[in-house]
């Protein structure tokens, strides 16, 4: 089997992201204004974007195809993403992920820059969401 390796997609690629959303399903789009970072063994298996905002990044669209989950990929790909971020790194997830998210060092402690409060509010009137920062 070949080795999994986590990187920056570079910007050519990027139509592949959206391509491996779509192929799993997945709602999640490829921001173009974002780094994406990719899992890949031989092909992607895992993606997200980082997105700059404010004095750091907001972590979005974090997706691992079905059939390689439950191997550490998507942990070892956000901390390969975010080792090279400066400034804080926020992300909104589903309640139940908290834990998963404070085992990568993220906490519940959040101050949003006022972009991220605002939409942050608007997610919640159709989903439970909460906000963590690294």
């Amino acid at each position: 089997m070949t080795a999994i390796t986590y990187s920056l997609l570079e910007a050519p690629l990027w139509p592949l992201m959206n391509k491996f959303y779509r192929a799993h399903q997945s709602s999640m789009k490829a921001s173009k204004d974002a780094q994406l970072w990719v899992a890949r063994q031989e092909q992607i298996i895992a993606g997200l974007c980082l997105r700059p905002m404010a004095s750091g990044y907001w972590l979005t669209g974090l997706f691992v195809d079905p059939a390689v989950r439950g191997q550490g990929i998507a942990p070892a790909l956000v901390n390969a993403a975010i080792s090279s971020c400066e400034g804080t790194v926020w992300l909104f997830c589903d309640p139940e992920l908290q834990g998963f998210y404070e085992k990568l060092g993220f906490g519940l402690d959040v101050d949003l820059p006022h972009a991220l409060h605002e939409r942050l509010v608007r997610y919640q009137r159709n989903k439970a969401m909460i906000a963590m920062c690294r």
